[in-house]
């Protein structure tokens, strides 16, 4: 059974960083491409940024490229979001997603979800 686990959530005043961590396991990820989303209350879930295990070419959203990196650890399985700079509208529930071979934004497109983990930038 694929799972993927997310971790790294909290409490931070803007300006600051947190990384986020997303461990999959039950299944070969290799041909996946690994993405990050979020979700505000009364919002739709949104794209924010995506890796491919191979090869590990990257995908961010507009609305944060330059201050998040989104990084792959093969041997452990694991996705990073490395948040920078951050507001308060990127507070929000975070998610690791897995979609199988294409990249795409679409969160219905998306394979394998965790269970989220919540951002809250104060400011």
């Amino acid at each position: 059974q694929a799972q993927l686990v997310e971790s790294g959530g909290g409490l931070v005043q803007a300006g600051g960083s947190l990384r986020l961590s997303c461990t999959a396991s039950g299944r070969t990820f290799s041909s996946y491409v690994m993405g990050w989303f979020r979700q505000a209350p009364g919002k739709e879930r949104e794209f924010v940024a995506a890796i491919r295990w191979s090869g590990g070419r990257t995908y961010y959203s507009d609305s944060v490229n330059g201050r998040f990196t989104i990084s792959r650890d093969n041997g452990k399985n694991t996705v990073y979001l490395q948040m920078t700079s951050l507001k308060p509208e990127d507070t929000a529930a975070y998610y690791c997603a897995a979609k199988y071979a294409v990249f795409s934004t679409v969160p219905r497109e998306y394979d394998y979800w965790g269970q989220g983990t919540q951002v809250t930038v104060s400011s």
